[in-house]
């Protein structure tokens, strides 16, 4: 079985779907609060879980827009500020997440930030429990290489997953949960490039090289 395009396309709109369902849903709610409560310091609090709520919300549309989004050219050159901001609001937002950003230069490939974002995000979504996020790079002449590394007490990752950023993961599988890595497995392959992973116990290691950008 060969994942179509529009298939593909499809399991990442469920994906982004089902990460946007909790800060949505949020909002909801809080609405809903806000029309029954009249204790002003309950109105309060309902105002800041609003706040709060719009907030991860419109972080997480601006970092999908950039990971998964077509607008632009490949050969595009993306300001690094953009996607440390974008990665820096996600792991604020969780609140038990540290960055340290050691990406050199001003600016990256398009592709290449959109690997950054998706091994960051398969990053933060491993570390259940908080942690620390490094996320390191340098564009070279030759090649780009990408390097996170998720560390915490607890590491959480779906082994399907890291089979789908390698490419070794059977396309029958292919779901909404693995469809990012899946895409960013073909972004590498398409480049002439790979992706690479490792787990340690308190640890998880996402690399990749993208040859042609």
């Amino acid at each position: 079985m060969t994942v179509s395009p529009a298939d593909l396309a499809s399991l990442l709109c469920s994906r982004l779907c089902h990460d946007m369902l909790s800060p949505v849903g949020a909002l909801t709610n809080g609405l809903e609060l806000l029309s029954e409560e009249q204790d002003p310091d309950m109105r309060q609090r309902c105002f800041e879980l609003l706040e709060q709520s719009a907030h991860i919300s419109a972080s997480k549309l601006k970092f999908f827009r950039l990971a998964y989004g077509g607008a632009g050219h490949a050969d595009d050159m993306v300001s690094l500020e953009e996607p440390r901001a974008l990665i820096a609001a996600l792991a604020g937002d969780n609140g038990r997440i540290t960055l340290d950003w050691q990406v050199g230069g001003t600016q990256m490939a398009r592709p290449a930030v959109k690997m950054l974002l998706n091994l960051a995000a398969i990053g933060m979504d491993a570390l259940p429990r908080g942690g620390k996020l490094d996320i390191a790079g340098e564009r070279g002449e030759q090649a780009t290489e990408l390097v996170v590394r998720a560390s915490g007490t607890r590491i959480a990752f779906d082994p399907t997953i890291g089979e789908a950023l390698d490419g070794s993961l059977d396309e029958s599988r292919i779901s909404a949960r693995t469809a990012p890595a899946y895409m960013m497995y073909l972004l590498a392959d398409n480049a002439g490039g790979g992706v690479q992973y490792m787990q340690q116990d308190d640890a998880l290691i996402l690399g990749a090289v993208l040859p042609q950008v």
